[in-house]
């Protein structure tokens, strides 16, 4: 009896540990709402910056599109809320802009460069501004951007926006800087 218990736990132990196929899963898609045969939908604008951003218009194009003021390319700056590397809504037509830019210009390649306030310690602050420039690279691949175009670095509380020791100035630092090479 105390035999038939032990090869039935031995069993029932080896049936809880064993795995199934770990076949790869195909990569995430990502919905094209502008192809044939579905509405358009609203985007929410794409803004100029900072908390007090204006509103633009993401279709207007000129020349070098990333140069252009009326091209939402030329828009550079993802801001953060405190202590997060989450894309903000606001800033995600942003990035996805650029994303379609790269998937289009296989050859071009950024720097997405994370940025923090001056709270919290150096080390703290380098590791945040690394997760934030790595948000918005990751978000830009699942947006079609190969991972070779785009470098992350993180300069943490090094590289300030505004001087000053308030939230208005906090809130210009929490960013992702997005550069092209030649910018």
């Amino acid at each position: 009896m105390k035999r038939i218990l032990t090869v039935v736990l031995a069993t029932a132990i080896l049936a809880a540990c064993s795995s199934t196929s770990t076949k790869e899963q195909d990569p995430a898609s990502v919905e094209d709402r502008g192809a044939a045969g579905s509405q358009p939908t609203a985007k929410p604008p794409v803004t100029t910056g900072g908390p007090t951003a204006k509103p633009l218009d993401p279709n207007a194009v000129s020349g070098n599109p990333l140069k252009d003021p009326s091209n939402v390319l030329s828009k550079r700056s993802i801001y953060f809320e405190l202590d997060s590397n989450i894309v903000k809504e606001e800033f995600k037509p942003l990035v996805s802009a650029h994303a379609r830019y790269l998937q289009q210009n296989r050859n071009q390649k950024m720097t997405v460069q994370g940025n923090t306030d001056e709270r919290g310690s150096r080390e703290y602050n380098l590791a945040l501004g690394q997760r934030r420039a790595d948000a918005v690279k990751q978000m830009m691949q699942l947006l079609g951007a190969q991972s070779e175009q785009i470098e992350t670095v993180s300069f943490g509380e090094e590289k300030p926006r505004a001087s000053g020791s308030d939230e208005k100035s906090w809130a210009e630092n929490r960013r992702a800087d997005l550069v092209y090479p030649n910018d």
